[in-house]
């Protein structure tokens, strides 16, 4: 990656030819709507469990998660059908593989399709698809049932992401933009979509993990069409993605793990990985930097679109950064309107972003043109792309 001069620095809304951009963001949600101050009687009641310590700690969880909203694809007719998903114990993950694999299409779909109409091109012009999600597992993969939902051509080239969790939107990016920009004149579908129906289950004295994921994760979908060198006449792009590099931390495989298991994914979060990530994001965050050639940067005078992975992450990296508070508003209004949805959440951040960029310039005051696009996966892996806002 070649450093950035200084007229590149002041090419305000063009993107430099070569690099890929975002040219449009759309999003998908099931229809059930859970508002976190009912989230615990309901969870207790469907699942049958009366133990009070347990909703006293889910209770607890749910509020300094700072979760507000959430959407989830579990319905009361789903545990009609399998009442078998809330009790302990029971050999389930083919049920839950059937109600994950429809339900993470259709939402795709419906993500990708929003996406296609901002955009405003023929969905024949789609030449590429990346698609992520950990959330279902068959073979073909869900990239195909996305192609064929959506009506795309037999020729599209297609790559499929499975099981990157948190950071897989983050990863889908980069992978996206390698495309873009190594097949001039691609266009870039990447759709995301995840459901907590995999791990779903009753709460467990022995399983304390669990409550954190009933009050943190949502469901959900997300899409972008990723392109270098857009059409000026019928194009508008919002993101240039400059520079993109991935890094996991040795001896850390462990600090989030998961298994898929006869009773669906069986997921633990270590204690330990807010205080990971606040040790490590630093030196991540000069390395993305130094990789662009920007430069020591004042991260104050930088955008932050950063993966909502909870509240204590962002707090410790808004204290080791020394980051005013307002640099992560668009990642805790994310969090607080759809919970931690996985891969899907960047998509949302960013969209929040924007909103927050164009209310600051049309009231005059100032606006960042870079900044980082951040996620933190298992691995532990860390994602980052030097991104430049082109919606000044």
């Amino acid at each position: 990656m070649g450093s950035i001069d200084a007229a590149e620095l002041g090419s305000a809304k063009k993107s430099n030819p070569g690099k890929a951009t975002i040219l449009a963001f759309g999003k998908a949600f099931p229809h059930q709507l859970v508002m976190q101050e009912y989230l615990v009687d309901g969870y207790f009641k469907t699942t049958n469990c009366d133990d009070p310590e347990l909703k006293q700690k889910l209770t607890r969880l749910c509020k300094t998660t700072t979760v507000k909203t959430r959407y989830v694809v579990m319905s009361e007719e789903i545990l009609k059908k399998y009442p078998e998903l809330a009790i302990e114990g029971g050999s389930t993950v083919t049920q839950r593989l059937d109600i994950c694999n429809d339900a993470v299409t259709e939402m795709a779909v419906e993500a990708s399709k929003a996406c296609i109409k901002n955009w405003g091109r023929s969905i024949s012009d789609i030449t590429h698809l990346v698609y992520v999600s950990s959330s279902e597992a068959r073979l073909p993969g869900g990239d195909l049932y996305l192609a064929k939902g959506l009506g795309l051509s037999p020729e599209t080239h297609r790559v499929l992401l499975y099981f990157v969790g948190c950071s897989g939107g983050v990863a889908g990016l980069r992978v996206a933009k390698d495309i873009a920009e190594n097949n001039p004149g691609s266009r870039v579908l990447l759709a995301t979509s995840e459901t907590t129906i995999i791990g779903f289950k009753p709460p467990s004295v022995d399983r304390p993990y669990d409550l954190v994921g009933v009050a943190l994760f949502g469901d959900g979908a997300g899409a972008m069409i990723i392109a270098s060198d857009p059409d000026p006449i019928c194009e508008k792009p919002l993101f240039e993605l400059h520079t993109a590099i991935q890094n996991f931390l040795p001896d850390t495989e462990k600090t989030i793990d998961g298994r898929l298991t006869e009773q669906g994914i069986n997921f633990t979060l270590s204690r330990e990985l807010p205080q990971i990530i606040e040790d490590n994001v630093e030196g991540f965050c000069k390395k993305l930097i130094g990789k662009a050639g920007l430069g020591h940067k004042d991260y104050n005078q930088m955008f932050w679109a950063v993966h909502p992975g909870g509240p204590a992450i962002l707090n410790r990296m808004e204290k080791r950064l020394n980051l005013s508070p307002e640099k992560l508003s668009p990642s805790r209004r994310a969090l607080m309107d759809y919970g931690n949805a996985s891969s899907n959440s960047i998509v949302y951040v960013l969209e929040y972003m924007l909103e927050e960029s164009r209310k600051a310039r049309n009231a005059n005051e100032g606006e960042n043109e870079w900044g980082l696009i951040l996620a933190f996966g298992p691995g532990v892996t860390f994602e980052g792309i030097v991104a430049r806002n082109l919606d000044v």
